[in-house]
């Protein structure tokens, strides 16, 4: 049996420029049966925030490369937080996070404790992340169509 489609929101942080790793991530994301909004590159905080806001995501997504993710990311997730609309939210951040390499296991839970539900650094599993994504809650996206 197969995960219920999920409406996912993919952005980067707002200093990341880079765009090869969204679109693959939409690539791999939809291949998995999901809908996704990429929002693309140097995404500021507010614009992620309002757009989370008004599509109901199942989950969001954030991949950086640029090596500032921990540092952005510790921000971003505190946006997200702020919003009542958005706290039961499941949000993963992945791709190099840190600009010196792999985070610490103490960078790892200071983001898992600032509020992301889940941390991917570059060399995670992709089997891990889907399962991320297919355990968040769903609702019917096709239902949701017809009402």
């Amino acid at each position: 049996m197969t995960a219920p489609q999920r409406r996912i929101l993919l952005s980067s942080v707002s200093s990341d420029a880079h765009t090869w790793n969204l679109a693959y991530l939409q690539l791999l994301l939809a291949e998995s049966g999901h809908r996704v909004d990429n929002l693309g590159a140097c995404v500021p905080d507010w614009l992620l925030v309002s757009r989370a806001i008004a599509t109901k995501p199942h989950v969001i997504v954030i991949s950086t490369v640029n090596g500032h993710g921990y540092a952005d990311g510790l921000r971003l997730i505190g946006a997200v937080r702020a919003e009542a609309a958005l706290c039961e939210v499941p949000v993963a951040i992945g791709g190099k996070l840190g600009v010196s390499g792999l985070l610490t296991a103490e960078h790892e839970r200071n983001l898992l404790d600032a509020g992301f539900d889940a941390v991917f650094e570059h060399d995670a599993n992709l089997i891990d992340f889907l399962t991320f994504v297919d355990m968040a809650p769903a609702t019917d996206i096709a239902a949701e169509h017809h009402a």
